[in-house]
């Protein structure tokens, strides 16, 4: 199953006029894939620019056409002995900013097409690195301390910025250990603000919507539990007849310092609007919510 194909069997369940998803999936992958639907649709870029955290197991000793395990296998290599710490060490080194090229195997588009449709043609496209960052890798399992073991692999745990491939940084691992690698599982843990134990399977939403279609409304979150970490402003009743007909207003409890920050801005305990601050230090509207 595709992402694309998760959140229309999802919108259809939920009857929604617009929905979108918030940063495909691999289809060998599985776990968190935050939907928005309605007015929500308007935030679903915060969550697409949010870190995410991937438990991912890589295969050693082999390299796939794909970098994972629905490609074929075009090389193998012995796995050199390693313990613990030696691999503790070689995680390390992949932490922090840095460049990244991505796999021909994505979705990113060339003249309008994935990339991964050239790719299932033989076809390559110089593609440009492009900066991420890897704030933590953790060293889940292993089985490379011994040449007799049957299965060599490593399962690590990644916490990483936007736009980072997983099974470019397990290729990238067996290459650093001389033996090649590939991903044989991938699950995404969290995305941004949530996490999976939030979240519910598609067997589980069908289900509650057989039973009684209230089931999965109460199981819709509201809209700013996507943006919690943006900065909150209340308006009183001027501020938000200014603010509804799409004008700026003067908060004193902003100040210049915060001009890379979007805001939340409230009426009535209710989201209203997300503003930025312009370079005259007034808010300026940048989306009007529910209005």
């Amino acid at each position: 199953m595709t992402s694309n194909s998760a959140l229309q069997q999802v919108k259809r369940l939920y009857q929604a006029q617009k929905a979108g998803h918030t940063g495909s999936l691999d289809p060998l992958a599985t776990g968190v894939l935050p939907l928005c639907f309605g007015e929500a649709t308007k935030v679903s870029h915060y969550l697409l620019d949010s870190d995410k955290t991937y438990i991912a197991r890589c295969e050693l000793g082999s390299v796939t056409t794909t970098g994972d395990s629905d490609g074929e296998v075009i090389a193998t290599e012995p796995v050199p002995v390693v313990d613990k710490q030696q691999l503790l060490k070689l995680l390390a080194s992949f932490t922090g900013s840095q460049l990244q090229t991505p796999p021909m195997f994505s979705a990113l588009k060339h003249n309008g097409r994935p990339l991964y449709e050239y790719a299932r043609k033989g076809i390559t496209i110089e593609r440009e690195a492009r900066p991420v960052n890897i704030f933590d890798i953790k060293l889940v399992n292993f089985s490379c301390t011994s040449a007799e073991s049957e299965q060599q692999f490593i399962e690590i745990e990644v916490h990483c910025s936007k736009g980072t491939y997983i099974r470019t940084l397990c290729e990238d691992i067996g290459q650093k250990l001389g033996c090649g690698a590939y991903i044989s599982s991938l699950r995404r843990i969290h995305s941004g603000p949530f996490s999976l134990s939030q979240s519910y399977t598609l067997e589980q939403l069908v289900a509650l919507s057989e039973s009684d279609a209230d089931n999965i409304d109460e199981l819709l979150l509201d809209t700013d539990t996507a943006i919690k970490t943006l900065p909150k402003i209340i308006l009183n009743e001027a501020q938000f007849d200014t603010i509804s007909h799409g004008n700026n207003i003067i908060n004193e409890s902003v100040t210049t310092t915060s001009s890379q920050n979007d805001f939340r801005l409230y009426y009535n305990d209710k989201l209203l609007a997300l503003a930025v601050l312009n370079k005259e230090g007034l808010l300026q509207p940048k989306r009007l919510l529910f209005l």
